[in-house]
């Protein structure tokens, strides 16, 4: 798209520029009207590639905002099945807790009956 855009712009001011020297060179009309053609040219010229600028400006604005947008629903896939991973593992964590204190009591009574 930038390669693209930057060519346009390139090919819109050289043709500008090349048409407002041939209209010098072969304009059969007096210097007063040349120069006021030449003003026309180069206003008609400016708009064009004011115009073009403003439309290249809204293309990569629209860009810009899609990949943010696409960017923040990756984060929040990704931070969600984080959070999901998190989770999972502390709830395996708090049962296997709960089993070794199972199996610790159980071992403390078995000691404390071989004891007696």
């Amino acid at each position: 798209m930038s390669n693209n855009t930057g060519n346009t712009l390139i090919a819109l001011v050289t043709g500008a520029v090349v048409g407002a020297g041939l209209g010098l060179l072969y304009a059969p009309q007096s210097g007063e009207k040349t120069r006021k053609q030449l003003k026309k040219e180069a206003k008609n010229a400016r708009k064009a590639l004011e115009d073009k600028y403003d439309e290249t400006s809204s293309q990569l604005s629209e860009f810009a905002e899609s990949a943010k947008s696409q960017l923040e629903s990756k984060f929040e896939s990704t931070f969600s099945k984080a959070q999901s991973k998190s989770d999972e593992l502390l709830t395996s964590l708090e049962n296997e807790l709960a089993e070794l204190k199972k199996k610790n009591s159980e071992l403390m009574k078995d000691l404390k009956s071989a004891k007696k």
